[in-house]
C-alpha cells in the first residue's frame, strides 16, 4: 500500500519506517526537515504539526494515498511545541481530510491512559484527537502502548540511568503499575495489524482502541529493579522519598532541561499504565518478550547508563571551577597580587587591567557556555586549549607553581583528561 507515516523521524516512526519498507509497502514520510531518499519506495514531504491545523493542508497530501500512520507525540511541551496542536489540532485536521480523500485506513498513536479518567494535559490531548477520530466514518485504530523501551529511545535512556544509579528512586507509596513493551514489538504489532486487521465489531464502530503492552503488569519500581538486572547488576538499594516531597522535586523537575519527571508525569505515574496483553500478543502470534530480554548488550548498556547521570556533575563542576576563577578574579583575590603575577609573566602595566579583567570575562562566559549552550564539542577544545596554554605560560614564567605543595598546576592534567574525555562523548 501507499502510507503516508507522520513523525517518521521520532523514536517509533525511525522503527516503523523500516519495518513498512521490508513489507514492501511505498512509504511518505512527512517530517518538518524533509530528507532525499534514493530508494524508489521511500518519499519525503514537508509538514510541521506545530502550524498545520488546517485540513486543507493535509487533503494535498493525501492523494493516492491508502493509508495513515500518525506518530507524532511530544511528552513535554516547549515554547514551539504545544500538546493542543501536536496532539489534537492537527492531528484532527488530518483524520478529516482523511474521510474526505476516502483514505482505506487510519492508525493513531495515542497512549495508554488517554481515556475517561485521564487528568494531565498530555493524556487529554491525546484523548481529544482520539474521540474525533473515532466520530469520523474512517476504518481507525488508536493504539494505545505503555511504555515502551528501545535502546535509542530517550525514556529507556533515562529509565536505565535511574536504574544504575547507587540507589533507586521510589517517588511516593502508589503502586505505580506499568506494563513495558519493547518498541520491536510495537512495530510488530502494526505489522500484524496492517496484516490481519481484527474485524468491525458487532456495534459497526469503525474506530478500535487496541491497547499495546507487554506480558503483565509491574510496579515502576520493579522494572527498574529488573533492568538493572538485565545489565548485569546486583539487586538495588532504594532509596524512598515520601509523596509530598517526591511531589516537590517534580514540580522542580518542569525547569531541567531533558529532565522526564515533572507534576504531570508523577501523577501519570501514580495513577498507573497497565492493560490486557491478549491484543498485543494476537497481533505479534506470541507473548510480548520480558523485561528481561530487553537488554541485548549489558555491558556497553551498563556504560552507557552510568554515564548518563555521572557526566553531568562533572559538567557541573568544571562549569563551576570557571565560575569561581572568574569571580575570585573580578575582585575576591587581591589586585594587586594579581597585577604582579601578570608583571612576572611579561605583561606591561597598561595592558594588566584588560588581561586580568578580560580572562575573567572569558573564564565566566566558560563557565555559563558549559551550563546553558546546546552544542558544547567546541567548548570543550576551546578550554583545552586555554588549559594548555595557562599551564605553559605559568610552567615557564612562575615555576614555583610547579612544586606547589597544593598542585596548583599539576592538577590540570586530570582537568585536561576529564575535558578530553567530554569532548568525544558529546552529541555531534
Amino acid at each position: 500500500m501507499r502510507i503516508l507515516l507522520t513523525g517518521a523521524s521520532g523514536f517509533i516512526g525511525r522503527h516503523l519506517l523500516g519495518a513498512l519498507l521490508a513489507e514492501g509497502h511505498h512509504v511518505i514520510c512527512a517530517e518538518r526537515t524533509p530528507r532525499t531518499s534514493t530508494e524508489a519506495r521511500l518519499s519525503f514531504i514537508h509538514a510541521d504539526f506545530a502550524k498545520d491545523t488546517d485540513k486543507s493542508v493535509w487533503r494535498a497530501r493525501l492523494a493516492g494515498v491508502d493509508m495513515v500512520i500518525n506518530t507524532v507525540g511530544i511528552f513535554r511541551e516547549t515554547a514551539h511545541q504545544k500538546f493542543d496542536a501536536l496532539h489534537t489540532l492537527a492531528p484532527c485536521a488530518l483524520f478529516a481530510a482523511c474521510a474526505e480523500a476516502e483514505v482505506r485506513l487510519v492508525i493513531q498513536f495515542s497512549a495508554l491512559g488517554a481515556d475517561d479518567a485521564a487528568n494531565t494535559p498530555y493524556h487529554l490531548s491525546k484523548k481529544a484527537a482520539d474521540d474525533y477520530l473515532a466520530s469520523l466514518p474512517l476504518r481507525s485504530f488508536i493504539v494505545q502502548p505503555s511504555l515502551v523501551y528501545g535502546k535509542d529511545g530517550a525514556s529507556a535512556r533515562a529509565f536505565k540511568a535511574l536504574a544504575s544509579m547507587p540507589f533507586c528512586i521510589r517517588f511516593g507509596h502508589a503502586p505505580q503499575l506499568v506494563q513495558p513493551i519493547h518498541v520491536d514489538d510495537v512495530v510488530g504489532a502494526i505489522i500484524g495489524l496492517i496484516k490481519h486487521p481484527p474485524p468491525v465489531p458487532p456495534s459497526g464502530q469503525t474506530a478500535q482502541r487496541i491497547a499495546l503492552v507487554g506480558p503483565a503488569p509491574l510496579p515502576f519500581i520493579t522494572y527498574l529493579a529488573a533492568l538493572r538486572a538485565a545489565m548485569g547488576m546486583g539487586a538495588p538499594r532504594v532509596l524512598r522519598l515520601p509523596t509530598g516531597l517526591s511531589y516537590l522535586l517534580a514540580k522542580l523537575g518542569r525547569f531541567l532541561p531533558g529532565a522526564m519527571l515533572d507534576e504531570d508525569a508523577l501523577r501519570m505515574l501514580d495513577r498507573g499504565n497497565s492493560a490486557d496483553p491478549f491484543m498485543t500478543a494476537r497481533l505479534l502470534g506470541r507473548m510480548p518478550r520480558p523485561v528481561a530480554d530487553f537488554i541485548t548488550d549489558p555491558a556497553a548498556e551498563r556504560a552507557q547508563a552510568k554515564l548518563a547521570w555521572l557526566l553531568p556533575p562533572l559538567r557541573a563542576s568544571i562549569a563551576l571551577v570557571w565560575i569561581a576563577t572568574a569571580i575570585v578574579s573580578f575582585g575576591l583575590y587581591p589586585v594587586e597580587d594579581s597585577y604582579r603575577l601578570l608583571e612576572r609573566t611579561g605583561i606591561p602595566a597598561q595592558y594588566r587591567p584588560l588581561m586580568l579583567y578580560g580572562a575573567a570575562g572569558f573564564d565566566l562566559a566558560l563557565g555559563l557556555g558549559i551550563l546553558f549552550l546546546a552544542r558544547r564539542r567546541w567548548l570543550w577544545l576551546a578550554q583545552i586549549a586555554l588549559i594548555g596554554f595557562y599551564s605553559v605560560i605559568i610552567a615557564w614564567r612562575l615555576p614555583e607553581f610547579l612544586l606547589h605543595p597544593y598542585g596548583a598546576l599539576t592538577k590540570n592534567l586530570p582537568l585536561l583528561a576529564a575535558l578530553w574525555l567530554l569532548y568525544e562523548l558529546e552529541e555531534k
